[in-house]
């Protein structure tokens, strides 16, 4: 899984298909027999550039029961109920094969892991398939980088086989022959295949613990091993292994697809609540604004009902009988004298109060804008977001149970450690 810490991992991981359904469904998926897909990440147009390492001559349960038929492998004391199928799933992020040049590169080092593959399965004869998909969209990639970018993965479905030796057993009439090999089979055994390994000291003895009993690595570290120190062999050395010791559980291919969009939508999610907190700030200095340039219209038409009209002051005074002098009462020249001084204030204030209104007027533009452009941006993430919150919205109890039984899954497993590892479930990354 990637960790979006800039380096590039190899991760192989193992898949147990426990019943005949399980193996049609991922026969579906990996050789794309389905009309159409609720995976919107996969591209029709594209499927033609999968590759195949290996085509399958049937289906994966007749091919089982041919190769059972002829001999090849052995079900011999294998209960009903057994695994008979598993898949391996190979792959190393996006962004590797995208700087690297893409598709050609991806065939390259596919080709390469089939070959890690056939030797980790233990031959060829039992691998039912194994294809390349080239036609899966990287959407968080392809829209941070403004171009298509493709997720490519190698799925391989094998029996799980190991060699079994049949004994004589004590009923045998020639004594030197009991207890002896009769013969070797080939047995489907998906216990045996991934039962955990010794780890080995510097002389390649087994390592005790305190108790004295010893240290077991996991079947599926090895696994991790092999595919990386298999790819480096290659030529591959600018790859990492994926990281050991982690205590994630394998997902899926369900389980990943769902909590990649799970997450994916709650970064859309984050993104629109902080567009949507942008432009309440935005509209809360807007009517800090608003309110401002309301107070200084109300001081300035204060201003103005304060100050003397013009035809207030023509009216004053009375015309001489003789000459053009103008006559004024004592009151009126009181008057006059001090309606002219206010007035030189309040031009003076005038003045002040029209450079304050402008700066507000202009303020105001200022964040208006700034608002459209919030609640553009807003309106945008909302759109981008919609499918999701419309799909979930629109999504049947079946498909919101599924989802929640997958999570519920996934959370209880890292609360919970079983003494034994939960079969298809086993992995160390």
């Amino acid at each position: 899984m990637a960790r979006n810490d800039g380096i590039d991992r190899t991760v192989a991981r193992n898949q147990d298909l426990p019943t005949p359904d399980d193996v049609a469904k991922i026969q579906e998926h990996n050789e794309r027999e389905k009309d159409s897909y609720s995976n919107q990440d996969i591209v029709p147009e594209r499927t033609p550039l999968n590759v195949h390492f290996k085509t399958p001559t049937d289906d994966y349960v007749k091919m089982f029961e041919q190769m059972e038929q002829d001999g090849v492998i052995s079900t011999r004391g294998l209960k009903p109920d057994a695994i008979k199928y598993g898949e391996l799933v190979f792959d190393v992020n996006s962004a590797y094969f995208y700087n690297h040049g893409g598709y050609e590169f991806a065939k390259q080092f596919y080709a390469d892991a089939y070959k890690a593959a056939v030797e980790i399965v233990g031959g060829e004869q039992y691998i039912l398939s194994a294809v390349m998909h080239a036609d899966e969209h990287n959407r968080a990639m392809s829209e941070a980088l403004g171009e298509d970018v493709y997720h490519y993965h190698l799925h391989v479905v094998y029996i799980p086989v190991v060699e079994k030796q049949i004994l004589w057993s004590k009923r045998c009439k020639d004594e030197a022959l009991r207890g002896t090999v009769k013969e070797t089979i080939t047995q489907v055994s998906r216990s045996k295949k991934w039962d955990s390994k010794p780890v080995l000291d510097e002389d390649g003895n087994p390592k005790l613990n305190e108790k004295g009993k010893k240290i077991l690595r996991s079947s599926y570290s090895v696994l991790q091993d092999d595919f990386f120190n298999f790819m480096r062999a290659a030529g591959y050395t600018d790859v990492e292994r994926g990281e050991r010791g982690s205590t994630e559980e394998h997902l899926t291919v369900t389980q990943f697809k769902v909590q990649a969009e799970q997450q994916r939508l709650e970064a859309v999610t984050g993104q629109v609540a902080q567009a949507e907190q942008s432009l309440e700030d935005a509209k809360a200095a807007t009517e800090k604004q608003k309110k401002k340039l309301e107070a200084l219209q109300k001081e300035t038409k204060a201003a103005k009902a304060i100050a003397l009209t013009v035809q207030d002051i023509e009216a004053m005074g009375k015309k001489a009988t003789f000459g053009n002098n103008i006559t004024l009462t004592p009151d009126e020249c009181d008057t006059l004298k001090r309606y002219a001084t206010n007035g030189i204030l309040f031009h003076a204030e005038n003045e002040r109060l029209k450079g304050k209104l402008e700066s507000a007027q202009k303020s105001a533009s200022i964040w208006k804008q700034r608002c459209e452009e919030a609640n553009k941006k807003y309106q945008e993430l909302k759109q981008k977001a919609q499918p999701f919150l419309d799909a979930l919205e629109i999504a049947s109890e079946k498909v919101r149970a599924f989802i929640n039984s997958i999570l519920a899954r996934g959370k209880e497993t890292q609360e919970y450690k079983a003494p034994a590892r939960k079969r298809g479930q086993d992995m160390e990354i």
